[in-house]
């Protein structure tokens, strides 16, 4: 078999293979994959349409690796008449470009026209995203879609409606492809095995006495003598108190202060204060009265357990002892134990009368044929959703490959690749390499390898309350006025502006320029910085000495004798001032050498050693900034991302100023170099300045040369 011919180029100081034709990419699964840039990335977070990613992520574990791109890139060509149309990337699909020589292309058209002409555009030849996406349209005007759930619609019968909401209530819904409610077989199946638990459970007590004592009053009864248990149970306690002592009768029963406490209110809004009193009058011994001399708040209660419940367990009686009332509790223990065991509660709320109907009528057996017969359209409704999975990748695949396979948008000028996120304005540049974060931890770890200046800013959208982590590469420019704290303003790729503020910082060199003048800079902040906490310090020393003298001063009349000051003791300082003479006249010494050696120097040869000076105080810092610049890799950061990197991802010192632009006026400007704010001038100064500085100069040439002699 001969072996395919790829080309090559070297991008980013890496081989990357060209995707230049459809055989390019009918042979993509031939170039090994030590060749690819990427082996997978995340579905999540990238400027490329979310649901094709998902198509081709057919594991649905959220990232794409190799297998399914090749799936999915094979799949494509297969379905096309010339692979080359992937190359493309257009938005208009043209149902020409199916291959009609296979039954799955004559599958696929025949479905594209079907799903154009439910969209009611027969005449169109192509098809877009947004049309093969819509499926509450292409699906609206059709009983059956073959996603085995039917709404309302595909019930033809009052009969089967009233059963499918029914349903719906008691059990839930599904989103049909219509977008309406509707249910599925496994639903229905639910549905009826509830209405089957309830009928027999309820069948259970059906003519059973035991279970219901009071017949089809049992629960309303129960109810009742629930309601007035405790306080029944409250007045023989009170009644058994009584007959121990007869003393305390008095205080067991209602005393007059409570009802004087009352008596000036309203007593018909005091009815909850008066349902506190004893339920009747309080005697030794004295049985419960069912009909005169109970408690007003507990009337109508008591009323009802009479008719409900004593009338019937105990006729013709006018009141009940204690032993009478604990008969009545047991009567409601095999009904409490048969509600205990109740089941199919979810179809209880459309009554018992109405299950037995559904369980003995055809509706149900009905309904499950509705359902069967949308689930036979499942093949042709798949392949109507097979040509939105078609015409997703016909526009966005090869952009996948473009940013997967070789990484050719972000290395080519006008481009951007699918993860830069937009860009964040900061400083009087803009940033383009700005990528979204999703596992800050992560990135904690891997950033540090990159050997870039990054700017962790969270981002929060100006017309929502969303936000977002960015991390953005600063490649070009100087970072005097950067610090965690700063704001900015960052695009996202649809032109929505977010408010941006810096976060986190890991700093790295920019540019040799910068690293130029880094160890001047350094200098500079620590001298700034000592200069500050001395003169910090001698004003917290004035202070603290200005205070203290103020606050020990005596009173006048107290004033103490001050004591003489003791003589000053030459030898005690003769070995300090000798140190310090010896630690100047070694500095002295030390600066007269280096200005006598910088003096003797041919004129010409002084530039040369002050360049030079400078050169050995920077030189250091530049190489150092040139080898990190020069290494620049994004690999760290998309691998944090969730990215598997298989290849460097250079970002030079000439592509980094690319991906950082700085700002500059517009060809043809006009400036007006007038400042009205900038510090006035002193022409006369600075001549007399300039020209004493070169007769100077020009005296010491001239002495130098031998023209002059002191």
């Amino acid at each position: 078999m001969q072996q395919y011919i790829w080309s090559f180029s070297t991008v980013g100081g890496v081989k990357r293979v060209n995707l230049d034709s459809g055989s390019d990419l009918r042979h993509l699964a031939e170039l090994d994959q030590k060749l690819w840039t990427a082996l997978s990335c995340p579905v999540n977070d990238l400027e490329i349409d979310a649901t094709t990613l998902q198509l081709i992520d057919t594991n649905n574990d959220g990232q794409i690796r190799v297998p399914e791109i090749l799936e999915a890139v094979n799949w494509m060509i297969s379905v096309l008449k010339n692979p080359d149309d992937l190359l493309k990337q257009e938005h208009d699909f043209p149902l020409s470009a199916i291959n009609t020589n296979t039954d799955e292309g004559k599958t696929l058209l025949a479905s594209a026209i079907v799903l154009l002409k439910n969209l009611g555009k027969e005449d169109s030849t192509t098809l877009t995203v947004a049309e093969t996406s819509n499926n509450e349209a292409i699906f609206a005007a059709s009983r059956f879609n073959g996603d085995g759930i039917i709404t309302e619609d595909s019930a033809d019968t009052l009969l089967l409606s009233q059963l499918l909401n029914e349903v719906i209530t008691c059990i839930g819904s599904l989103p049909d492809r219509s977008g309406k409610a509707g249910i599925s077989a496994e639903l229905l199946q639910t549905f009826l095995e509830q209405c089957v638990q309830y009928s027999n459970w309820y069948d259970k007590a059906d003519n059973n006495s035991a279970i219901l004592p009071f017949g089809e009053l049992t629960e309303e009864a129960f109810l009742c003598f629930s309601a007035i248990e405790a306080k029944v149970n409250d007045y023989f306690i009170r009644c058994k108190l009584a007959a121990f002592d007869e003393q305390s009768t008095a205080a067991l029963n209602l005393s007059v202060a409570r009802v004087e406490s009352i008596s000036a209110k309203d007593l018909s809004t005091s009815i909850h204060e008066i349902a506190e009193y004893p339920l009747a009058k309080v005697e030794a011994y004295k049985p419960l009265p069912l009909n005169n001399g109970i408690n007003p708040a507990w009337e109508n209660l008591m009323a009802a357990f009479k008719l409900l419940i004593a009338d019937t367990v105990f006729p013709n009686q006018h009141s009940l002892t204690e032993t009478d009332w604990k008969k009545v509790s047991p009567l409601f223990s095999n009904y409490l134990k048969w509600k205990s065991e109740k089941s199919g509660i979810a179809v209880e709320p459309i009554g018992i009368n109405r299950i037995k109907e559904i369980l003995i009528n055809p509706e149900k057996e009905l309904l499950q044929q509705l359902i069967e017969k949308d689930k036979a359209l499942e093949n042709e409704a798949y392949s109507i959703i097979l040509v939105d999975k078609m015409v997703r990748y016909y526009r966005d695949l090869f952009t996948l490959l473009k940013n997967f396979v070789t990484f050719y948008d972000f290395y080519s000028p006008g481009y951007k690749a699918i993860f830069q996120a937009g860009t964040l304005y900061i400083d009087q540049r803009s940033c383009d390499l700005c990528i979204k974060v999703n596992n800050m931890s992560k990135h904690s770890t891997m950033v540090s390898f990159s050997g870039m200046f990054l700017l962790y800013c969270e981002c929060t959208s100006r017309t929502s309350a969303e936000k977002m982590v960015i991390v953005a590469a600063l490649t070009n420019g100087d970072i005097d006025n950067l610090m965690v704290g700063r704001n900015a303003l960052f695009y996202d790729r649809n032109g929505l502006d977010w408010d941006a503020t810096i976060i986190k910082i890991v700093d790295n060199p920019i540019s040799i320029r910068q690293a130029f003048f880094a160890p001047y800079r350094k200098v500079s902040r620590f001298i700034e910085s000592q200069v500050n906490k001395f003169a910090a310090a001698q004003d917290d020393k004035a202070t603290t000495n200005a205070t203290k003298s103020i606050e020990e001063t005596p009173v006048l009349a107290e004033l103490p004798v001050k004591p003489a000051a003791p003589p000053f003791d030459v030898g005690k300082f003769v070995g300090i001032f000798a140190a310090i003479a010896l630690a100047l006249g070694a500095i002295g010494t030390a600066i007269a050498s280096v200005i006598s050696g910088f003096m003797g120097l041919v004129w010409w040869k002084m530039p040369l050693a002050i360049l030079g000076i400078m050169l050995l105080i920077s030189c250091p810092s530049m190489i150092l900034a040139y080898l990190k610049l020069r290494k620049r890799n994004l690999a760290p950061i998309l691998d944090a991302n969730g990215w598997a990197i298989n290849a460097n991802m250079i970002v030079n010192i000439q592509f980094g100023n690319k991906l950082t632009q700085l700002a500059q006026l517009p060809p043809g400007s006009k400036l007006n170099l007038n400042d009205p704010f900038s510090k006035k001038k002193r022409p006369s100064i600075l001549i007399f300045i300039f020209l004493s500085v070169g007769f100077g100069m020009l005296f010491f040439v001239l002495w130098k040369m031998g023209y002059l002699h002191l």
